[in-house]
């Protein structure tokens, strides 16, 4: 299920999005913010998979908001102003939708986001490595060599059948260049290698003798994929 966020400093704003998702199903929201401050602190804390971003909000618009994310989520925005179109666009945001917002415009949008998504994996699963930035060098990593990764703050290190190597870069962003049939998040620290999984609980997974955590907010779709 789409995890989304939403972000509007107006009450009639955020309440008329919650009954379109809630109309339409197979969207869960995390959680509303009236200002782009707020969300900082959701997006530190939570797995947002979709933004619904306001623009026009005091302290901090919208789209500076967004250009401060090192590794924003998908979004659509919802804004009274057609001024920004472009400029969203350039952002490459999913779709810009005009307030009052229908509900056929918000459906037309969900399947915009469905659609991007849908390219993306399809792009991911024909590809079988990628390269990473190590002292200037650009590293190939074949993605059946690799166990899994964890998070070092503002680094990672890839765990492969042959090296441990340690990347500057964020799980987040890591996460979105493996293709996600053949791993899976399992914890806000934690990526794993599928087909390298050997055994797993309520708690963990078994790679080997290593033991990768799950977390409670990864944990419906880890088991989902192992089963």
């Amino acid at each position: 299920m789409t995890r989304c966020l939403l972000i509007d400093d107006e009450s009639p704003a955020i309440a008329l999005l919650k009954s379109h998702i809630e109309t339409l199903g197979k969207i869960q929201i995390v959680a509303c913010c009236y200002s782009a401050i707020e969300a900082f602190d959701v997006l530190k804390t939570e797995k947002i998979d979709l933004l619904f971003l306001d623009i026009e909000m005091p302290v901090l618009k919208g789209l500076d908001f967004l250009r401060a994310l090192e590794n924003p989520p998908k979004v659509i925005v919802t804004t009274a102003y057609r001024d920004y179109a472009i400029e969203g666009y350039d952002l490459d945001v999913i779709d810009y939708l005009l307030k009052p917002i229908s509900f056929q415009r918000f459906v037309k949008a969900i399947d915009r986001y469905h659609e991007r998504l849908k390219i993306s994996s399809d792009s991911k699963q024909q590809e079988k490595f990628f390269y990473v930035n190590i002292n200037k060098k650009q590293i190939k990593i074949v993605f059946d060599d690799i166990l899994y990764i964890e998070s070092l703050k503002d680094y990672v290190r890839i765990h492969t059948t042959s090296n441990r190597l340690v990347v500057k870069s964020n799980i987040g962003k890591m996460e979105e260049q493996l293709p996600p049939n053949l791993f899976v998040r399992t914890h806000r620290s934690y990526i794993a290698a599928l087909n390298k999984v050997t055994a797993f609980t309520q708690k963990d997974v078994e790679i080997g003798t290593i033991e990768i955590p799950i977390g409670p907010r990864h944990s419906k779709e880890v088991f989902k994929k192992l089963s």
